[in-house]
Formats: C-alpha cells, structure tokens, sequence
C-alpha cells in the first residue's frame, strides 16, 4: 500500500470515528503547529502504557500524567492524541465537557508519522511505532511497526 493509500485509510478511520463525538473540534498536524506558535498547548497521549513504551510524541504527556498535574486547569489548551484518533476524540469529548478547551488530533500519531515527523522512546529519538496490529499497520514509510 503507498502512502498516500495509507494516508486515505487513517482519513475514512478518522472520520467514521467522528460521529462519536461531532463537538469535539480537531487540528491537523499543521493546525496544530500554528497553534503552538502562538499558545501553551499540552499534548495528551492517550493510550495504553505498552503503546507508549514504543513511542510518543516529543513533549507529550500520558493521560495519566495530566489527569494528575493539569486536570483543573482551565484556560490550559488540549491537544489529545491516540493511535488514529478515536480513543482520544472520546477523551477530548470528556475534557470539554469540563470545560476545557479541547481538541483532536486528526490521524493521531499515525497522521504524525505521514509528515515525517519525530518521535522518542523516552528520550532517545525513534522511527518506531505502536499500531494495534497488522490491519493497523498504516504508518508512513520509513517508519516500524510494532504490536
């Protein structure tokens, strides 16, 4: 499959998701980094401790951690992400309901890695990355998979 297949795929994923929560505002890659330019903006990754483990977003935190640390935060900008989107939409869903300012990150870090972007282990950088199994598999080129 090519890239842009793949990115096609996380598009039809993303938007049948969105159904679940049509109020939840959502940034592209490039949205988002518009919005960092100009506004704090914690990154949420919402999923499992073993996704995690794999990869991350460089300057996110868990779910967990945010629960603990920003959870009352308001005025605090929220961008939320999972593997394509649809366990952080739901999320996201959550937080603006507490009002805070919310949004998803279309195509989650699968969409990050279709603009060739880095990811860590920790600290260290990597082309790795956590997809829920081999239908999952829709990461850009250049990228490992891992489930």
């Amino acid at each position: 499959m090519t890239n842009d297949e793949k990115l096609a795929q996380i598009g039809e994923i993303y938007s049948r998701s969105k159904r679940l929560f049509p109020e939840v505002p959502d940034l592209t890659i490039e949205e988002l980094d518009r919005l960092r330019a100009t506004t704090e903006v914690v990154l949420v990754d919402v999923r499992a401790d073993k996704e995690q483990a794999v990869s991350m977003i460089p300057g996110a935190v868990t779910g967990r951690e945010f629960e603990k640390k920003h959870r009352h935060q308001r005025g605090t900008t929220v961008v939320v992400y999972c593997t394509v989107g649809h366990r952080s939409g739901l999320y996201a869903k959550k937080l603006l309901k507490r009002g805070l300012q919310a949004f998803n990150l279309r195509g989650a870090i699968l969409a990050w890695t279709h603009a060739d972007r880095d990811l860590v282990n920790g600290v260290d950088p990597t082309r790795r990355v956590h997809v829920l199994g081999p239908k999952w598999s829709l990461e850009a080129d250049g990228y490992e998979p891992v489930w």
